[in-house]
């Protein structure tokens, strides 16, 4: 039985086993389908503009904005924040926030305190 090993513009190894016809036939749609639009490099490119968009708001990126909004003027806890960032729709665990802000309190960005026995975060 015939094969066809084809290597398409993008980087795509393709390799076909049939007849001759099968194979001419198969050949034809791929050189047919040519590059993609120019809509559908622009759907794509809007597409990683939103990943990129995504990957930037991480969590100390939303605590870090609670801050330029001034919501740490008064030193607050953890599940204080949990809380503020939960009205906004973004649900952390206690567990994930404590690593988020200790890593914020060393780069210098928030201050910690402990009152009372709890670690509580303000403005630095």
């Amino acid at each position: 039985m015939p094969k066809a090993h084809i290597h398409t513009a993008d980087g795509a190894k393709i390799t076909i086993e049939g007849s001759a016809a099968e194979i001419a036939s198969i050949i034809k749609q791929i050189q047919s389908s040519g590059p993609p639009s120019k809509a559908a490099r622009r759907i794509s490119k809007a597409a990683q503009q939103t990943r990129d968009r995504k990957r930037r708001d991480s969590a100390s990126d939303r605590v870090t904005s609670l801050k330029e909004e001034g919501f740490f003027n008064q030193p607050k806890s953890l599940s204080a924040v949990a809380a503020e960032l939960e009205k906004s729709g973004y649900l952390y665990p206690v567990t994930t926030l404590s690593g988020v802000m200790l890593g914020l309190v060393q780069r210098r960005l928030l201050t910690r305190v402990k009152k009372e026995g709890i670690w509580v975060y303000g403005k630095r």
